[in-house]
C-alpha cells in the first residue's frame, strides 16, 4: 500500500460504492470525534497511485461507517474507481496527540525490527479489535500479526519510520508446524 508521507493525515478508507447516486462508504481511521463532520477538501489516494483533489458535500453516519458524497462523482462506476482510496486531510487540521499515541496514517509503512536489530517487516494495517489494536506487518509473503502493547513495542520513531517490538518468538507462526 502506498502512503503519501508529506503535509498530509489520512483519515479513512474507502470501502465500496453506496447506492446509485455515486457515493462511498468509508471506514473512519481517526478516533477524533467528529472528524468527518465539517469536511471539505480532501485528497484521495487510490490503491494505484493516483492522487485526486475532492471536495466532499454531504456525509452521513451509518453504524461504523460514513457515507460521503462527492461534488464530481455521481455513478456507482465512477465512485467504484476509488475504491481503497485513502482520505487524506492537511496535517494541521489533525489534532496532536498524547504521548505515547500514534496516528494509524504514521505507522502504515514502518519498518518493524527486533531489539537485536533483525528486520521483521513494515506495519500494513492495524486491526482494531475490542480491548485493543493489533499491528499487520509483512515481510514478503509472510505475515506476523503483533499486539499494540508495551510489553511487545519498546519503541516508536516516527521522524525515523521504526518501530523495535521484543517478545514475540512466542507468537510467531511456526513454519514448520502442521
Amino acid at each position: 500500500m502506498t502512503v503519501a508521507r508529506d503535509d498530509r493525515v489520512t483519515i479513512g478508507r474507502i470501502e465500496r460504492p453506496f447506492g446509485v447516486k455515486g457515493e462511498v462508504k468509508v471506514r473512519s481511521l481517526s478516533d477524533v470525534p467528529g472528524r468527518f463532520d465539517h469536511l471539505g477538501a480532501v485528497r484521495v489516494l487510490v490503491p494505484t497511485g493516483r492522487v485526486s483533489e475532492r471536495t466532499v458535500t454531504q456525509v452521513r453516519r451509518a453504524g461504523s461507517t460514513y457515507i460521503m458524497r462527492f461534488s464530481d462523482v455521481t455513478t456507482p462506476e465512477e465512485a467504484g474507481t476509488l475504491r481503497g482510496g485513502l482520505i487524506q486531510i492537511p496535517r494541521e487540521e489533525q489534532l496532536p496527540q498524547s504521548a505515547g499515541r500514534f496516528y494509524e496514517c504514521d505507522l502504515i509503512g514502518m519498518t518493524v525490527v527486533d531489539e537485536q536489530g533483525h528486520e521483521l517487516g513494515l506495519v500494513d494495517r492495524v486491526w482494531e479489535l475490542p480491548g485493543h489494536h493489533v499491528f499487520v506487518v509483512h515481510q514478503g509473503n509472510h505475515e506476523m500479526l503483533i499486539p499494540a502493547a508495551k510489553k511487545f513495542v519498546t519503541a516508536v520513531d516516527v521522524p525515523k519510520r521504526r518501530m523495535v517490538v521484543r517478545g514475540i518468538e512466542e507468537l510467531a507462526e511456526d513454519s514448520h508446524a502442521l
